[in-house]
This record gives structure tokens, C-alpha cells and sequence, in this order.
């Protein structure tokens, strides 16, 4: 690894009173697609016509009017193609096709034959103009390589004075021009050339532009390198008014993102790429992710809708057979989704804080590890937080909000984060939402759809709350001199399933909860203090969780959630109820009281 002899380093351009450093994009550029062309031809099994036609259909429902759809002289597959949309009808009036050809005349006569009768068409053409093509492909020197490009420029404009007119089809055409392999040219003759190709085509105005294309046909420098180039050419073009300055960047180096946004500060009007990269050897400029990060910076990237970003996905991958990665930037499988407890936990904030903000009317986007909103991408939240043996009890509490509309007090998501915990380790395996609410459900005794009633060792039957008065109590309270009324208490009775089979059972305390415990102490010889207790209306959900299904709703009737922590008396008077030995339970239900008169048996059940 010892480079500094085979490999010579990219030179410098000398520009110390540079502009791009100090500018911030506001807009977005014009965007044009080279995925049926430039993509087509990096694919192992390029695309057949019905793919092609999907792909294209897509690209015009993203919103692209910019397109390249071929290089109709390659082939008669690409030729066919362009016949086929031109003569089916299918390019929308405001859209442009856009053709690749060499500078070569019998290829740029046989793409003009192939876009004869569409609306509007734009002429790519290119050829060579760094020292190693010139030198090593091509055998030319500068001014060969110039009258190369001029001489078929001159062509071209021919060509549109032929097809523009009606009987010849009434084509509108624009002219794009490329030095390939623009970063490895002298940038001093880059601008000559292009001047020349400009004065050949003698067609440039302010309404019909002429492209200038500046390829990073290989990515030989870093991104800085290219902006630089890019501003040195918008000085020195001239007629900057008529030019509109195109950038086409590769990803050899892995600076395609940032060379595009770089140059787009250094003056470029317009960028060619592809959907999620994909091109010659590491890819073409990924315009997905350049219209994103414009986007989670407040910027509306020009036409393009990418709110449905799975169906692309869909599309993308089925016409290329190319997978799009599980890390790639915003549309991975991944990238979006946390697996880490500490990410989790602070994302479960950052959403609360989020729901504050937004009900108080201020509807800025800010949540911790989540530079977008997912909704804004197609994307649902339940996707955000995944669970595996690296997750949190955050996480996995706020899986269960969203899946069955609990929430579980902090010392319970402890609790439970070691249930999950234990299950993950044991699989080695990330936990779908269905593993984790079937391990609450089963864990806490709860019924649902798939595991019916799922009932623990203790289960309600039946109950009924009375008042009673508890003479010996009141009497203490009034020699004590507290309040001379006596306290009310409750007589619980009811029927308790214990392995299934009933009890009746009575008791007495100063709640229902207590009546309980009460009576399954004086039937079962069960002791418990409570050391938590909480409860809530259940949030809305999606999944069935207690309470009798509503036919008519397709929902759960189920309006109360229970949570209770009891403590074994025992334990306690030893170590102390902070450092007692938890056990939790839950209970669902439409009335409030027998959802505690539930968690109280599911937490009895656990302790059993």
C-alpha cells in the first residue's frame, strides 16, 4: 500500500477568489433522469421494453419533465422503444425526451429518424476532450478534438431545421452538449470548446438554452475539486445567459451527493442521475437522495413527488433487478428504523414532544435520529422502531402504544423490557410487532384474537362492590381525634377461577382493589401489598386486545387499561418495599374497576 509512485494526484484548480463556499441552496435545480439510458446500460440484464414502459410510466408520475430515453443508435431494442412511446402517445405535451449520440454523423441521422414526430426532444450529443482520450482512445490532438464537435454540431442543427418542420414531424428541439470526461480536461479548454460548440449552433436564446453537460464521467477528485470547475466554466463561458449549465456526476470516489450539491452552489442549473444510484461501475448521481436532502431542509425539490417512496422502490428494483440497500440514505428498509434502546427511548420522546408542538400550532419537524418525517415519504411509524436484543424498553413501550394503545408506567416497562429481552436473546433474531404484543398478551394474561382467553392461575368470573362500615377502624380513628365520621369500606364478593376452577370469594378494605386482595388472601392464602398502580382510556389501536369485538366498527369495545405492581409483605418487611421483588398486571376492560380487579389477578397470577 504504497501508492505515492503508481498513482499521480489530481491537480488543483487555482481559484482564491471562489464563491460556491459561502452560498446555501434555496432551489432545486432542474432534474433530469438518465435511468433508461446511462442506468439501463450499467445493468447486468438491461430492461426489456415492458420494463422500460413501467419504468418510464414511473419516472413521469414522480414528476420528471426531463428524460432520457435512449440511445436509438446503439440498437434497434433502444431505437424500438422510442418509436414506441412516441407512436403509442404515451410522453405528456410538457415532458421532454432527451437521446444520446456520438458525435459520429451516420448515429446522430439515425437519432433523429428515431425521435421524428415527438414534441419536444432534446439532442444529446457528446464527444471526448480530456488528454488521455484524446491521446490514448481517439489519436486526436486539441484542435481536431474541436473541429470534431463542431463539425457535427453543425450537423445537428441541420438535422433540426429538417424535423422541426410539419411535414417532417414539427419536432421542438434543444441541443445538449457534453466534453466527456470534463473533470480530467484542461478547464481552460473545456471553455474553448464549448464556446465553439455554442457558436456552431448559432440557436441559443434565453427561451431555447443551450446545455452545457459537465460530466464527472470518472469521480477523479474530491467534490470540491469539481465546484471549483464548475464556477471557473460559468465565468468564463460567456453569454452565461444563454447557457445552462448541466451537471452529470459519477460516484467512483463515493462523493457523487456532494460533488452535485457543491456544484450546484458553484452556479449549475440542472443535474442527470438516476434513481438510487444506480450506473456505471459505483453509479450515477442518486437524485433521490439530492431531492431529499433539499427537502428536510425546507426546500420544494421542483416537481417531484417522492411522498409514495416504497412504490418506487418497487419499480426501481423490479425493472433494474438490483436490490436497494437497507442503509441507503432515506429510502433503505432500515434507515428509518432504530434498534438501539438509547435511540429508541429518545425517538419515544422526541415523538410526544412532537404531538405538544403540533397541537399548540407550530408544525416544525424535529425528532430526535429522524431528519424527515416518514409519513411525508410514504412510510408509517410503526416501521420507525424495530426490537432486537440491542433495544430499549422505550422502544418496545412505544410499540405496544401504537399496536394496542397501552401505556405502561416506567417501573413496568423495566419489567417488561426483561421479558422481551429474554425472548430476543434466545432467537438471535429481530421481534416483528405480532412477537412483541403476543409475549404482553401472554406474558399478562390478556385475551386477544390469537391467543383466545389466555386466562393466568387466577381469573374474574364475577364481582359486586357494597358498602360496609368498619366500626373497629372508625372507633381507633375517633380516639385518635381524627374526623369523627366513620370511613366507608367496601365488601367485594364474587366468583374467582383459580386453574379453572371457581371460587366464591368475599372480602373487605377501603377499595376495590384492596376488597380483593382481601378475599384472595382469606381463600387462597395469597398475600400482596400494591406498591404501583395506575390507569388510562385506552389510546385508539389497530389490534384486538380485550373487551367484545364491535361488529359494526370492526373494533374493540375496550376503553380502560389497569396496570398494578404488587409486592410480596413478606419481602417487603425484610429488604424494604423499594427493593422488594416486583410482579405486574394488567387488565383491559370497559369499566374502569374491573380493569383492577384484572390486573390485580394477572399480577397475582405472576406472583403464583
Amino acid at each position: 500500500m504504497d501508492p505515492g509512485k503508481k498513482y499521480k494526484p489530481y491537480e488543483p484548480l487555482k481559484l482564491s477568489d471562489r464563491q460556491w463556499p459561502e452560498k446555501v441552496l434555496r432551489k432545486a435545480p432542474i432534474w433530469t433522469s438518465v435511468d433508461l439510458r446511462d442506468g439501463n446500460q450499467a445493468l447486468a440484464n438491461p430492461m426489456n421494453e415492458r420494463q422500460k414502459i413501467l419504468f418510464f410510466k414511473k419516472l413521469l408520475e414522480v414528476g420528471f419533465q426531463e428524460i432520457e430515453v435512449a440511445f436509438p443508435s446503439a440498437s434497434d431494442t433502444d431505437f424500438g422503444f422510442v418509436r414506441h412511446i412516441i407512436e403509442s402517445g404515451l410522453i405528456p405535451d410538457g415532458v421532454w425526451i432527451q437521446v444520446l449520440t456520438p458525435a459520429r454523423e451516420e448515429l446522430i441521422r439515425r437519432t433523429f429518424e428515431a425521435v421524428k414526430g415527438a414534441k419536444n426532444v432534446i439532442i444529446h450529443m457528446y464527444n471526448a476532450s480530456s488528454p488521455l482520450f484524446r491521446e490514448v482512445v481517439f489519436g486526436n490532438d486539441k484542435p481536431k478534438t474541436v473541429d470534431l464537435a463542431v463539425r457535427h454540431t453543425k450537423i445537428v442543427t441541420e438535422l433540426m431545421d429538417h424535423y422541426s418542420k410539419p411535414e417532417n414531424g414539427g419536432t421542438r428541439f434543444r441541443y445538449e452538449y457534453s466534453p466527456e470526461t470534463f473533470t480530467q480536461t484542461e478547464p481552460d479548454f473545456a471553455v474553448e470548446l464549448c464556446q465553439a460548440v455554442r457558436t456552431a449552433y448559432g440557436k441559443a436564446t434565453k427561451d431555447n438554452k443551450i446545455i452545457f453537460n459537465l460530466p464527472a464521467t470518472v469521480e477523479i477528485g474530491p467534490p470540491n475539486h469539481y465546484a471549483d470547475m464548475i464556477e471557473y466554466f460559468g465565468r468564463k463561458i460567456g453569454d452565461r445567459e444563454v447557457v445552462e449549465i448541466s451537471l452529470h456526476p459519477h460516484n467512483d470516489r463515493g462523493c457523487g451527493i456532494a460533488a452535485a450539491e457543491l456544484g450546484l452552489l458553484a452556479g449549475a442549473d440542472r443535474v442527470e442521475g438516476c434513481m438510487f444510484g444506480n450506473g456505471e461501475r459505483t453509479g450515477n448521481v442518486d437524485i433521490v437522495t439530492l431531492a431529499l436532502n433539499l427537502f428536510s431542509q425546507g426546500v420544494k425539490p421542483g416537481p417531484l413527488d417522492l411522498s409514495d417512496l416504497p412504490s418506487l422502490v418497487d419499480v426501481v428494483t423490479s425493472c433494474n433487478e438490483l436490490p436497494v440497500h437497507p442503509r441507503h440514505p432515506y429510502a433503505g428498509e432500515l434507515v428509518m428504523t432504530a434498534f438501539s434502546g438509547s435511540h429508541q427511548d429518545a425517538i419515544k420522546k422526541g415523538f410526544l414532544a412532537q404531538e405538544k408542538r403540533n397541537a399548540a400550532g407550530d408544525p416544525v419537524w424535529s425528532v430526535p435520529y429522524l431528519p424527515v418525517d416518514p409519513k411525508d415519504l410514504g412510510l408509517n411509524y410503526e416501521a420507525v422502531i424495530r426490537v432486537n436484543s440491542q433495544s430499549g424498553k422505550g422502544g418496545i413501550a412505544y410499540l405496544l402504544t401504537q399496536a394496542l394503545g397501552v401505556d405502561l408506567p416506567r417501573r413496568m416497562q423495566v419489567s417488561f423490557y426483561q421479558v422481551i429481552q429474554a425472548i430476543a436473546d434466545q432467537t438471535s433474531k429481530e421481534l416483528s410487532i405480532e412477537d412483541i404484543t403476543q409475549a404482553f398478551c401472554r406474558h399478562y394474561h390478556l385475551p386477544s384474537l390469537e391467543l383466545g382467553k389466555n386466562e393466568g392461575k387466577f381469573a374474574l368470573r364475577s364481582f359486586s362492590l357494597s358498602e360496609a362500615q368498619n366500626q373497629v377502624n372508625g372507633a381507633a380513628a375517633n380516639a385518635n381525634g381524627a374526623n369523627s365520621s366513620t370511613p366507608r369500606y367496601r365488601n367485594f364478593s364474587g366468583t374467582i377461577a383459580c386453574n379453572g376452577k371457581v371460587h366464591e370469594v368475599s372480602g373487605t378494605g377501603n377499595g376495590p382493589i384492596s376488597a380483593l386482595l382481601d378475599a384472595m388472601e382469606k381463600t387462597f392464602g395469597v398475600s400482596a401489598d400494591v406498591r404501583e398502580y395506575s390507569e388510562h382510556a385506552l389510546r385508539p389501536h389497530t389490534m384486538h386486545l380485550g373487551g367484545e369485538a364491535d361488529t359494526k366498527k370492526g373494533q374493540t369495545r375496550a376503553q380502560a387499561a389497569s396496570y398494578v405492581e404488587l409486592v410480596r409483605p413478606e419481602e417487603s418487611a425484610k429488604v424494604g418495599a423499594n427493593k422488594a421483588t416486583g410482579y405486574w398486571g394488567v387488565g383491559i376492560d370497559v369499566d374502569i374497576t374491573a380493569t383492577s380487579l384484572k390486573a390485580v389477578l394477572s399480577a397475582l397470577s405472576n406472583m403464583a
